[in-house]
């Protein structure tokens, strides 16, 4: 009998299903040793020597793994091709030798990046060993982690709040989205106008009346225009008003549109999030059970390299299906921008060309599926192909002159966008009346509407990540857990599908740029992941860049828990008085989230739960709902007038359901 380990009960039900019976394939439950909780757990001076120790819940996996090798002639250690899967693999192997089992010739390393039959077959076919350089760039990220955790944990306690923790990749986010806080704050808003005049052909009063469209304002006497203010509106409005028009000049291209390279981990988190509104942690639970179930290739990937069988078979897909006007001449080949990405990795596609969503099964996995599905489909087709038309328009008047342009976009042919199953008019097209150099127009209406300059945008999830996967913060299989940890720790909350830094996040962030200024530094950040990067490639030692790491580190931990002062966390002010002393009532934050306490504090202690409103009635008795947690921190609505009534829901009523 011939043992095979890998990671999940569903990945091991999936190899079952085609490996015959000489195979048995029993599942770690994921990692089977870690550092323990208690304590630092790592030697420094003895070359950062872990101190690893069984997970106790992992006892009947354990058991399972030892009882199932002793019998077994060959071990083959199946899991995840990354440097997670690596370290895992080498705990198992441990335990295995541990067990009094002669490992060598008898424990093989295989790795694939699919769950099909040919793939797990052709690796069982090449076994290796186990890669050392990958377990040990996988090492050299725990380890500096806990050291950043643990080292700088009691000083956060001692200087601003007992229970903080910093993180060496989650305290860079936090920066990032407590920066963008700041420019909002500063910034200051500016008035301007758009104008705009809406014109139709001059036909005749015979003829029957030509389409209106529209033409924006864009120069004055020759010069780029930007109105400031009423008055400048009003001014332009009344020369417009009094204007005779002409088309000065029409101009026309073909505009093509490629499609998108195959997803990776960042991109598919991003466009689940954009499409479907969905945390990068549920996106990657869901994708983890496409990939265990051997429907897609494997989702924790940067590269966006194609293996050419699975080309060749989306090129045979499109021309069957579409035709091959739809089929570019040669395969795409799209170009990894992440320079660390390994090329023998590939994108995150179906591992079955042909298997359509509505083949998957339902729910979250079929709509995650169809998006990897149709995305993968689309980059191999040809280019869509919009005919854009910019027409130029002369307002002469009594003193002035003005420029306005009208822009027309219709879409030529499909090509990849066929895929999205979208309509022949598209929202953006625009179509322009045949308009020609010298067609004189008559003016309809003309427009103008006040605006104002927008302070930059806030961060959600697809933003944050593609910002962290910019500076170099953090690898695919870290932007979940990251996002997941900095609001756990109540660093930043999520407002309006928003992040926005908490004011225990601002204080936390000023304190380590004050005194750690390398560990919330982008660039400090992005050259320790290339290091963890040449580690896992051989061309670094884990323990060297370690050691210039924490020489300098430790040494400003005790020069700092000496000089920094304490730092004070700011409250947020309500219009609640304090039943007892009568103070106002501020929000804190504290280990379970935001809560009311006297500002009195600590001479009065008086405190209650913080009750966000919702937005929305409970439908029993029309009192206001309440954002509420649940004890696993997820978000839910419940009635304000708890425990008298119960009404709860995990979503906001629809619009159309308020109305009726």
């Amino acid at each position: 009998m011939k043992l095979i380990i890998v990671e999940s009960p569903t990945k091991a039900r999936t190899l079952s299903r085609f490996l015959g019976k000489d195979y048995q394939v029993v599942s770690s439950m994921g990692h089977i040793r870690d550092l323990p909780k208690k304590k630092l757990s790592i030697d420094i001076k003895n070359s950062f020597k872990p101190e690893y120790a069984l997970l106790p819940q992992k006892k009947e996996a354990i058991k399972i793994i030892k009882d199932a090798s002793k019998k077994a002639k060959k071990v083959f250690l199946a899991t995840d091709p990354d440097r997670e899967g690596e370290a895992i693999a080498w705990h198992v192997s441990a335990i295995i030798d541990g067990a009094g089992q002669r490992t060598k010739n008898r424990v093989h390393r295989i790795s694939f990046h699919e769950i099909t039959k040919t793939a797990v077959e052709k690796a069982l076919s090449n076994p290796r060993q186990i890669d050392m350089d990958l377990v040990n760039a996988q090492q050299a990220r725990r380890i500096l982690d806990r050291i950043v955790g643990y080292k700088l944990s009691p000083l956060l306690w001692f200087k601003i709040r007992r229970g903080l923790s910093a993180g060496r990749v989650q305290s860079p986010a936090v920066r990032l989205i407590v920066e963008r806080e700041r420019e909002i704050e500063k910034f200051i808003p500016e008035e301007y106008w758009d104008i705009w005049a809406e014109l139709k052909k001059h036909l005749g009063s015979k003829l029957p009346d030509a389409p209106v469209f529209s033409a924006k304002l864009s120069k004055k006497n020759g010069e780029t225009i930007k109105v400031k203010n009423r008055s400048g509106a009003e001014e332009v409005v009344k020369d417009l008003k009094s204007a005779g028009y002409e088309v000065a000049e029409v101009i026309q291209k073909e505009a093509k549109r490629r499609p998108a390279p195959p997803f990776i981990t960042s991109t598919l988190q991003q466009q689940a999030a954009i499409r479907s509104g969905w945390t990068p942690k549920r996106t990657m639970r869901v994708a983890q059970k496409l990939y265990e179930r051997g429907l897609i290739t494997y989702h924790r990937t940067d590269s966006t390299n194609i293996a050419e069988q699975a080309i060749q078979a989306v090129r045979k897909l499109i021309e069957k299906k579409h035709g091959k006007k739809y089929l570019p001449d040669q395969p795409r080949r799209y170009k990894t921008k992440t320079k660390s990405a390994q090329e023998a990795h590939e994108a995150i596609r179906p591992t079955k060309i042909g298997r359509e969503e509505k083949e998957v099964g339902g729910g979250d996995e079929q709509r995650l599926y169809g998006l990897i599905w149709k995305r993968f489909i689309a980059s191999q087709m040809a280019d869509a192909i919009i005919d854009e038309t910019k027409v130029q328009i002369l307002a002469t008047c009594r003193v002035n002159h003005y420029l306005l342009e009208a822009l027309g976009r219709v879409m030529k042919f499909k090509g990849w966008m066929l895929v999205y199953d979208r309509s022949e008019k598209k929202d953006g097209e625009e179509e322009l009346p045949e308009l020609k150099n010298g067609d004189e127009l008559d003016l309809v209406e003309v427009k103008s509407e006040q605006k104002f300059t927008q302070p930059p945008t806030r961060y959600n999830e697809a933003s944050l990540i593609k910002a962290l996967e910019e500076h170099g913060i953090g690898r695919p299989s870290t932007y979940a857990p990251i996002i997941s940890t900095i609001q756990d720790r109540q660093y930043v909350e999520k407002i309006e599908k928003r992040f926005q830094p908490t004011p225990l996040g601002f204080a936390i962030i000023d304190f380590l740029v004050e005194y750690f200024a390398d560990i919330v530094d982008y660039q400090f950040t992005a050259q320790m992941e290339d290091n963890l990067d040449k580690i896992a490639e051989g061309k670094k030692k884990w323990v060297e860049v370690l050691d210039q790491f924490y020489q300098p580190f430790g040494e400003k931990v005790k020069a700092v828990s000496k000089v920094a002062e304490k730092v004070p966390v700011a409250t947020e002010a309500t219009d609640e008085i304090c039943p007892k002393c009568e103070a106002p009532l501020v929000i804190r934050i504290g280990k379970y989230g935001k809560f009311l306490s006297c500002s009195k504090f600590p001479e009065c202690k008086f405190t209650k739960p913080y009750l966000r409103e919702a937005g929305f009635d409970c439908q029993k008795c029309g009192s206001p709902m309440v954002v509420k947690k649940t004890r696993k921190g997820k978000t839910f609505f419940g009635c304000s007038r708890w425990p008298d009534c119960d009404s709860a829901s995990w979503r906001k009523p629809s619009a159309k359901k308020k109305e009726e």
